[in-house]
C-alpha cells in the first residue's frame, strides 16, 4: 500500500501560511486533500477561516483541529491519534496538509511521522517553510549576525538571538521548499538579495520560490516527495529548545513558547470596519503586538468580518453570512511576546 503523502506547511506568525493552503483547496484539482490545523491561541483562528472558505474540497469533515498549539509538546496524545482517526476513513484523502502555529518547531512534527502507529501509513512529503519577505527584507525576525553583533555592542542585555531569529533559523534549516512571500510589498532588488541569502542559508538544493497572497501552482506545492521523516540529521534544530536532561524537573516544562502569550479580546459588534481597522493598528503600534486575528460582527451587515494582522498591516474582507445562533460580537486573539498589557490593551480594543 502507498504511503499517504503529508505536506508540513510552517512559518513565522503571519507569513501567509493560512491564505496559502486556501489558495491551495481553491485549485486543488479534485485532490480529496485533509486539513490538520495547528493553532495557538484560546480561540483556533485559522481553522475557522479555512472551515469559511466556500469550497467543496474543504469540507468541515476535512479539517481537523488541534486545540492545543504546540504540536511537539503534544505528539503522543494529540497528533498520533489525530493522524490515527484520519487513516482510519474509509474514504482516505488523497494528500494531508498540516498548517504548525507560528509558534511550533517544525521539526519534532517531522521527527512523529517516525512513530510506529503511523510511519507505515504516511510520509512527510515536504516541508514549505513560508516567509514574510517584507517582514525579513525589514530585519525583524531575520538572523543577521552583523546586526545582532552591533546590538549586543550596544546593550549588556543582549548577549544573545532574540527566540524569534531562532525560530526563524530552525524554520530554514527544517524547509525542503521556502516560500517567500508577500513579494508585491517587493522591488527586484529586494526578492534578489532575499532569495540569495535565503539560498545560502538552507540546505543545499532547497528552492526559494515567491509567491503574491500565498498563490501558488498546486502541481509546486504536492509532489515533492522527499520523505523528510527519514533524512532528520540534516535539518536538525539549530537552537535547542527543550531541556531533556533526567535530572531536570520534571514539573517544569521548558520550551521557547515561554517568551510568548496570547489572549482572547471579545467586544460588541462594530460600526465602520475601516476605522476599526485604524483602530486595531493604533493598538498594536503602542503595544508592539505581533499578531492579531478573529472575526467580527459589523451594525447592519449579515455577514462576518475577518480581520488578520501582522505587525501594523491588517487585511480585512467578509467571508461568510452570520448564522442565527451566533452572537453579534467581535472575538480576536492577540499574539505577542511575554509581557503584554492585557488590561489595557482590551479596553483600547473595546473602546
Amino acid at each position: 500500500m502507498a504511503k499517504i503523502p503529508a505536506t508540513i506547511v510552517t512559518g513565522f506568525l503571519g507569513s501567509g501560511k493560512t491564505t496559502l493552503i486556501r489558495h491551495l483547496l481553491a485549485n486543488a484539482g479534485g485532490r480529496r486533500i485533509a486539513l490538520i490545523i495547528n493553532e495557538f491561541g484560546d480561540l483556533g483562528v485559522d481553522g475557522d477561516i479555512l472551515k469559511g472558505c466556500g469550497d467543496d474540497t474543504c469540507s468541515d469533515d476535512d479539517v481537523m483541529e488541534l486545540s492545543n498549539g504546540c504540536i511537539c509538546c503534544t505528539v503522543a496524545e494529540d497528533f498520533v491519534p489525530t493522524m490515527q482517526k484520519l487513516l482510519a476513513r474509509p474514504d482516505a484523502p488523497d494528500h494531508i496538509v498540516i498548517e504548525t502555529s507560528g509558534l511550533a518547531l517544525p521539526q519534532p512534527l517531522v521527527r512523529a511521522f517516525n512513530w510506529p502507529e503511523i510511519s507505515t501509513r504516511v510520509t512527510v512529503d515536504g516541508v514549505v517553510t513560508v516567509v514574510d519577505g517584507k517582514a525579513v527584507v525589514e530585519g525583524r525576525f531575520a538572523h543577521d549576525t552583523a546586526a545582532v553583533d552591533a546590538q549586543r555592542a550596544m546593550d549588556d542585555n543582549l548577549d544573545h538571538e532574540t527566540p524569534l531569529s531562532e525560530l526563524f533559523e530552525d524554520q530554514i534549516a527544517c524547509a525542503d521548499m521556502i516560500v517567500v512571500n508577500k513579494t508585491d510589498l517587493l522591488d527586484d532588488a529586494e526578492l534578489s538579495t532575499l532569495t540569495a541569502r535565503l539560498t545560502g542559508e538552507a540546505r543545499k538544493g532547497v528552492r526559494v520560490v515567491p509567491a503574491r497572497m500565498g498563490a501558488l501552482p498546486v502541481e509546486v506545492l504536492l509532489g515533492q516527495g522527499v520523505g523528510s521523516e527519514a533524512d532528520m540529521e540534516a535539518r536538525a534544530e539549530v537552537h535547542h529548545h527543550h531541556h531533556d536532561d533526567d535530572d531536570e524537573d520534571d514539573d517544569h516544562h521548558h520550551h521557547d513558547h515561554d517568551e510568548f502569550e496570547s489572549f482572547v479580546v471579545t467586544r460588541g459588534e462594530i460600526s465602520d470596519p475601516k476605522a476599526f481597522a485604524q483602530q486595531v493598528t493604533e493598538v498594536i503600534r503602542a503595544h508592539d503586538i505581533l499578531r492579531l486575528k478573529g472575526f467580527a460582527a459589523v451594525a447592519g451587515k449579515p455577514m462576518r468580518l475577518t480581520l488578520q494582522a501582522v505587525g501594523p498591516r491588517i487585511d480585512t474582507y467578509f467571508d461568510r453570512p452570520l448564522t442565527p445562533d451566533e452572537p453579534r460580537q467581535a472575538r480576536l486573539v492577540v499574539i505577542g511576546e511575554a509581557g503584554l498589557d492585557r488590561a489595557a490593551i482590551e479596553a483600547a480594543l473595546s473602546a
